[in-house]
This record gives structure tokens, C-alpha cells and sequence, in this order.
């Protein structure tokens, strides 16, 4: 009976020590349920009031900020308008002005005296000799080619730049404008074979950008010029406007690469393969108004492989008077011929 109470007490602190034991996980899984609520709703109020901001931002811009931008808008806050209307102007007033006669560096006044004709004549690198003859000849220098310039008529070798510029080509060509000045050189034009159709090109925006004159001939190295007479026919003809004068002539394409006179977009002229008509290349004659047209559209005139054919090409796409004069018709065998082969 004595051992009852004993065995008794025994059983009550083992069941009391078990209690404790038992509750620890369920305090542990309290703490970190605590923990994962209080994290969970800090990221919930944290997003919905980064939410409330945006929304705060992009109401207000909106608010500051035309629905749909124009050009007419970009135009205004860029400051650009009143200069694209300037730029127009200029762009028009320009070509009013070459279409005027306006001269590069000799503004046209109404009491200076027309020339009567600007000839140039093609030259290149290797022609010194030729030059050197023709002056000695037909062509005047020094103080006559000063004369001829007051009765109205200038004449210039016409030439271009070297590929390499300011090599010795052009040097030499430099030094000998320096001591007979009667050079046109033409700055932006590359003198090469390749380039030689767009000489023309050249050669007529310089020359009447350079001086006011009633016509303006192109002539090749290879012509000797029976120089009073082609001023004669010049003289008769003088005021007439819309002139395209040279020894007429037309001819069949050469279509097969590597023949002379080759022209490599032959397919342009249809099935019958031949040229329209135009002026030989070798002397031809414009009225200001047709040099004043090449000028001021030069950029975007075609050539083709010969500059006499392109020249034609542009004379048929406007009103031009085609004048087919023999006597300009330099391998002809008249004996008042203006000119004759070299």
C-alpha cells in the first residue's frame, strides 16, 4: 500500500514532462505563419500603391500631352517651319534668277552690251602642241584676244581636272593660263575619256554662268575655224532665240561592244537602232535660252556615250529651231566652209 503513491506520483511528472516537449513544433509553424502573412501583405499594400502612382503619372501626363502629334507640331517645336518656307523661297528665287540671265560673279545689268558669242574649245592634258598651233593660227592671243573680246566674241580652251587634283596635270594646266589666260576650266568636271559626255554639260553651265552672250559654240581640238566667217553666221542669226545650229545628222547605233561609236544603251532606240537628229559633235552652236535650259537643269539631264547625241536628246524635249547649215559641216568638201578637220 505504501508503494501505490509512489508509482503513482512517477507516472504524473513523466505525463506532465511530455507536455512541453509536444507544443514546441506548433509555436515554431505559429512564428513562421506570422512571418509569411505579415510578408505577403507588405507586398500586396507595397504593389497597390505603386500601382495608385503610376496611375497618378500617367493621368497627369496625359493631361499635359496633345492626343495626337501632327507634323505640322514637331514643325513648330523643332523651329523648322519658318526655315523650310525661307529654304523654298531661295530655292525659288534662284532658279527665277538663272532663268533671267543671272551671271556667276558678273551680275547682268541693263546697260551692259551682249556679247555676241562664248566659244570653247575642248582641250585636254595631252593637247599642248595643239593649243600651241591653234594659236599661232586661227585663234588669236594676248592683246587680239583681248579685241576680240571687245567686238564681242571670247574664245577659251575648254577643260576639266585631274582625277588626282592638283597633281601635275593640273599644275601645268594652271601655269599655262597664268601666261596666255585664255583657259575655261571647269572645276567639278574630271577630265577623262569616260567623262567626256558630260563635259558638255559642264562647259555650257560655266559659260553662261560666266558671260551673257546671244550663242554659245562648242568646238572640237581637232577643227581649224575659219573664225570670221563663223562670226559672220553668228552675226546674221543674232536675237534669235531657241537656235540649235550645227552640220545635221542622224545614223545607225552601234550596238556591238568593243566597234567605235558604241553606244551601250542602244536598246533605247528602238527596233530600228538610229540616232534621232542632232548636231555633230564636232562644231555646234546654242541660243542662250537652250544654254540657259542645260544650266539650270543639269543635274538631271541624261547622256549618253557622245555628248553631240546627248545635246540632241535634250533639244528634242524642247521648243528648239533645229538649223542644219552645211557650211558648219566640217568634213565637207564646200569651199565656204566654216571649218575644217585639223
Amino acid at each position: 500500500m505504501d508503494t501505490l503513491p509512489t508509482t503513482s506520483s512517477k507516472a504524473d511528472r513523466r505525463g506532465r514532462s511530455k507536455s512541453p516537449q509536444t507544443s514546441k513544433p506548433s509555436l515554431v509553424m505559429a512564428f513562421f505563419s506570422c512571418v509569411a502573412w505579415l510578408y505577403v501583405a507588405g507586398r500586396l499594400w507595397q504593389d497597390a500603391e505603386n500601382r495608385n502612382l503610376l496611375t497618378s503619372l500617367l493621368k497627369k501626363n496625359s493631361a499635359q500631352r496633345p492626343k495626337v502629334l501632327t507634323v505640322e507640331d514637331k514643325l513648330m517645336v523643332l523651329g523648322c517651319r519658318d526655315l523650310e518656307r525661307r529654304i523654298v523661297e531661295a530655292e525659288m528665287e534662284l532658279t527665277l534668277a538663272k532663268s533671267q540671265g543671272y551671271l556667276k560673279g558678273h551680275p547682268q545689268q541693263s546697260g551692259d552690251k551682249r556679247l555676241l558669242a562664248v566659244i570653247g574649245v575642248y582641250t585636254g592634258f595631252g593637247s599642248h602642241l595643239q593649243r600651241k598651233k591653234f594659236r599661232g593660227s586661227w585663234m588669236p592671243r594676248g592683246d587680239a584676244l583681248k579685241k576680240l573680246e571687245e567686238r564681242g566674241v571670247v574664245i577659251r580652251f575648254v577643260i576639266g581636272r585631274s582625277a588626282n587634283r592638283g597633281d601635275s596635270l593640273d599644275r601645268r594646266i594652271d601655269e599655262e593660263h597664268s601666261q596666255t589666260k585664255d583657259f575655261l576650266i571647269l572645276e567639278g568636271h574630271e577630265e577623262a575619256l569616260e567623262e567626256l559626255p558630260k563635259k558638255v554639260k559642264f562647259f555650257f553651265s560655266a559659260a553662261v554662268q560666266n558671260w551673257d552672250a546671244d550663242f554659245y559654240v562648242k568646238v572640237d581640238d581637232n577643227i581649224d575655224l575659219d573664225l570670221e566667217a563663223l562670226i559672220g553666221v553668228l552675226d546674221r542669226r543674232r536675237g534669235q532665240d531657241g537656235a540649235y545650229v550645227g552640220c545635221m545628222k542622224s545614223g545607225d547605233v552601234v550596238t556591238e561592244e568593243g566597234k567605235p561609236w558604241y553606244e551601250p544603251e542602244w536598246w533605247k532606240f528602238g527596233d530600228e537602232k538610229t540616232y534621232f537628229r542632232h548636231a555633230a559633235g564636232s562644231l555646234f552652236i546654242l541660243s542662250k535660252n537652250l544654254a540657259q535650259y542645260i544650266n539650270i537643269n543639269s543635274v538631271s539631264l541624261k547622256t549618253y556615250a557622245y555628248d553631240d547625241t546627248s545635246v540632241g536628246s535634250w533639244m528634242m524635249g524642247v521648243q528648239a529651231t533645229y538649223i542644219d547649215d552645211s557650211r558648219l559641216c566640217c568634213s565637207s568638201i564646200r569651199q565656204d566652209k566654216v571649218c575644217s578637220l585639223a
